[in-house]
Formats: C-alpha cells, sequence, structure tokens
C-alpha cells in the first residue's frame, strides 16, 4: 500500500499533476486559453476606444481639412469648365489644349503620380473614419439589442403580455364580455329592418 500512495504522491503531489502537465505540453489548456483570448479581445477593444476618440481640433486642423477637400471638386468642375469653354470660345480652347501638348511626358508621369498619392492618401484618411464610425456602432451595439429585446416583450403576440398575475380582480374582469358597439348597432340594424 504504501507503494502505491508514493507512486500517487509522485505523480499527483504537492499540487502538481503531471498528467495535466504533460498534456499543456502538446495540448493547450482551453480554460487558460479562452481567459487569454477574452482579455485579448477586451484589450483591443479598449484600444479602439482610445484611437477612435474624437479629438479638439484647433482652427488650422479644421482650416487644412477645408482645403484637402478643395482638390476633388476642383478637378471635376475643372473637367466641366473645359468642355464649357470649348464650346464657348473653341479659338481659345484650342490655344489651351496646343500648350498641353507641349507639356513633356515625365512631367505627365509626375503630375498621375502627385494625384495618386493624393488620392490614396484621402482613401487611407476616409477608411480610418469608416472604421471609427464602426467602432462607435459597436460600442453602441449592447444598449441597441437590449432595446429592441424590450421592444419585442411589448408585442401583442408575446407570450404572457396579457397575463394578469395575481390580480384576482383583473383575472375576473378579463373574461367578462365587453360590450361591441359596432355589434349593437348592427342588431338595431337588423331588427328595423325585421319590423319593416
Amino acid at each position: 500500500m504504501g507503494l502505491i500512495t508514493g507512486i500517487l504522491s509522485t505523480i499527483f503531489g504537492n499540487g502538481r499533476n503531471v498528467i495535466v502537465d504533460t498534456a499543456e505540453v502538446f495540448r493547450e489548456n482551453t480554460e487558460a486559453g479562452a481567459s487569454r483570448s477574452q482579455e485579448l479581445r477586451l484589450e483591443a477593444m479598449q484600444q479602439f476606444a482610445r484611437e477612435f476618440e474624437a479629438s479638439k481640433q484647433g482652427w488650422f486642423d479644421r482650416v487644412m481639412d477645408g482645403v484637402n477637400r478643395l482638390p476633388r471638386p476642383a478637378l471635376a468642375l475643372g473637367t466641366l469648365g473645359l468642355f464649357v469653354a470649348a464650346m464657348v470660345d473653341p479659338i481659345w480652347f484650342s490655344a489651351r489644349m496646343q500648350g498641353i501638348a507641349l507639356v513633356p511626358e515625365p512631367l505627365w508621369w509626375l503630375l498621375g503620380v502627385v494625384v495618386s498619392f493624393y488620392f490614396g492618401a484621402r482613401h487611407q484618411i476616409k477608411s480610418q473614419q469608416f472604421q471609427r464610425s464602426i467602432a462607435q456602432t459597436m460600442a453602441v451595439a449592447p444598449q441597441v439589442i437590449k432595446n429592441i429585446t424590450t421592444l419585442n416583450t411589448l408585442r401583442p403576440t408575446s407570450p404572457g403580455l396579457a397575463d394578469t398575475g395575481h390580480d384576482a380582480r383583473l383575472s375576473a374582469l378579463s373574461v367578462l364580455p365587453d360590450g361591441n358597439s359596432a355589434l349593437a348597432d348592427w342588431q338595431a340594424r337588423h331588427k328595423q329592418t325585421a319590423t319593416k
């Protein structure tokens, strides 16, 4: 008996479990993994919340945001303006287009790079703002779910909505027939037509 006790105390003694410790070498402890995963998700959500908090912008930032919004409308309106200019004064338009024909090809490449970088940066800013709005929406989602659940319990088809509970007087009133004014009107008209 002492030998078995000695072997078991060697395997399971000192608050350790050699079998569990050996198994954890080959397979992750599910409970500890779930705990770490939950902590990771909570930290990520807190980081998103800190990252996407609305920061107070100064006047310079607001002016620069306004300036950043100008090139796209300017390009679109300028292109439409070229069509109008071609119809209004074709000679003036042709002279300008001859000037553009003299622009060397490397300058066109440079213009393409500048425009690509500008619109790429604008795309990145817009995608970050989109991610911020998603994070804000996700933060409100639990309250929305709670509100929808509360509203769904108020539907007339919800089970137990008309339950009177322990109120005996209300239970008795719920089984009494109500006066039906439409039925009373119909019966009165039916009696009048039957007596004629």
